[in-house]
């Protein structure tokens, strides 16, 4: 049972998510189970492999954000934002990606969960251009480092920060961060069920 699944899998991440927000994250897979089929929104096809590499991947994030409003780029289906907007009824999330079959999958998502967070933008991270900074720039498997940040600098408020996700550390990457940007933290992620390392790196505008 992926409800199950769900259940131990957040225990083991250390993560308290209610009832309501669990079965959320259920139908939210089950919606990405049934549009990928004739969309092909994602390369993993099994829900339980969903649960893990979409799901817990994007929540384990939860705990090192700070602020109320987010913008994730090239989110692709809604990942990491969706996700994190369910559990995090508080923020606010903007969903940005390119593809109008990613953004029509998002708004159904919202549609059906009665999501009030999020709000999904079919636009180019580098031609987006926000009417106030936000709190922090997400972004999963988008590009490397040192594109996120010279595509994504307009993004962030003031004291905004970038959260990029990443699975291995390469040093070549590292050494790719562009000059006016300082790593503030690099933080080793464990995913339950998931048996490759997972990173977030934290920077900011120097």
């Amino acid at each position: 049972m992926l409800a199950d699944k769900l259940s131990r899998d957040l225990a083991k991440a250390g993560l308290e998510i209610s009832a309501d927000q669990q079965t959320k994250l259920l139908a939210f897979v089950a919606l990405l189970d049934k549009w990928n089929k004739a969309y092909n929104l994602t390369s993993v096809r099994e829900p339980g492999q969903m649960l893990t590499r979409h799901i817990l991947d994007s929540l384990v994030v939860s705990p090192h954000l700070n602020g109320d409003r987010f913008i994730d780029v090239g989110t692709g289906p809604g990942l990491p934002g969706i996700p994190l907007a369910i559990i995090n009824p508080d923020k606010e999330f903007v969903l940005l990606d390119s593809l109008g079959k990613r953004i029509r999958f998002q708004k159904q998502v919202a549609l059906e969960l009665g999501l009030k967070n999020i709000s999904s933008v079919e636009s180019r991270v580098e031609l987006y251009q926000p009417e106030q900074g936000f709190d922090g720039v997400l972004s999963r498997a988008f590009a490397s480092v040192g594109d996120m940040l010279n595509w994504c600098h307009h993004l962030p408020a003031e004291h905004g920060s970038f959260y990029a996700l990443k699975g291995q550390l390469s040093d070549e990457e590292m050494a790719g961060i562009p000059e006016g940007f300082v790593l503030t933290d690099t933080v080793r992620l464990e995913v339950p069920g998931l048996d490759e390392q997972r990173h977030l790196l934290k920077l900011v505008k120097a």
